[in-house]
């Protein structure tokens, strides 16, 4: 597996301790509110972004209630006076590895600050609309550890029958790449065999990659982290492939 992969996968088991901070909750709660806004309205079986949004927060443990107020947030049934706008950053890190910074955010001055503050801060800098973006595909990513190669490679040719495009298996671990309009479909089949909705998004995959050395890598990292740690910060994408030895250490401070 590439070390971008790794950090992807990393990524999301550090989750779990934002998730006890409250700052999860808060992010899946913004999440659901605009899939029911624009996706669809709020029936998950017809509004498959909402789906992904409500196996994210029932990953996460995220109370029922919670997930309610966010849902009637995005009907206006319940209207707080405040309006969620979707924001694209783009920029470099240390060493040149290009950052995507999707945000949901009420006030886009305060968020465009705190996002300009944590790339200046991390040895990065804020780029142009388009500057990196053109260096990834927006394409349904399904991940999973796989430690039985058989069985991995199984569930590759499962996904492919349903529609996959590409299926990675290295190092223990199982990548799945679809169409966007794809993944609901691959998806539900591969859920018949026993694989948890949640491994199912919608991610920024780059096309290339770029290689850091280890004091790039854990600068890269380090911003990624604060980028991530901002109330309005969705997500954050890069294409830095990281040194082995380097998300090791970063895996152990999970």
């Amino acid at each position: 597996m590439s070390g971008h992969s790794k950090w992807s996968t990393i990524k999301h088991q550090k989750g779990a301790a934002d998730a006890k901070r409250g700052v999860l909750f808060t992010k899946i709660s913004r999440e659901i509110a605009v899939a029911v806004k624009n996706g669809g309205g709020p029936d998950p079986d017809m509004n498959f972004h909402l789906r992904l949004a409500l196996d994210k927060a029932k990953s996460a443990n995220m109370p029922q209630d919670s997930i309610s107020r966010a849902v009637k947030r995005g009907s206006g049934e319940s209207n707080d006076g405040e309006v969620l706008e979707e924001i694209t950053y783009e920029g470099y890190g240390p060493g040149g590895g290009a950052i995507i910074v999707e945000a949901l955010t009420t006030n886009r001055n305060r968020t465009a600050s705190d996002v300009r503050s944590a790339f200046s801060r991390g040895g990065g800098n804020l780029g142009e609309t388009g500057c990196v973006s053109w260096n990834f595909d927006s394409l349904g990513v399904i991940g999973m550890e796989m430690k039985d190669e058989e069985r991995g490679e199984e569930l590759g040719l499962i996904a492919i029958d349903a529609g996959a495009d590409d299926v990675k298996l290295e190092d223990e671990f199982l990548e799945i790449f679809t169409a966007v309009d794809q993944l609901q479909k691959v998806q539900k089949q591969l859920e018949g065999e026993g694989i948890p909705p949640e491994a199912a998004q919608i991610s920024k995959v780059p096309k290339t990659t770029i290689a850091l050395d280890d004091k790039q890598a854990e600068q890269t990292l380090r911003l990624l982290d604060v980028l991530e740690d901002l109330d309005d910060v969705q997500k954050a994408y890069t294409n830095a492939d990281f040194p082995p030895e380097v998300l090791e250490r970063y895996q152990a401070e999970a």
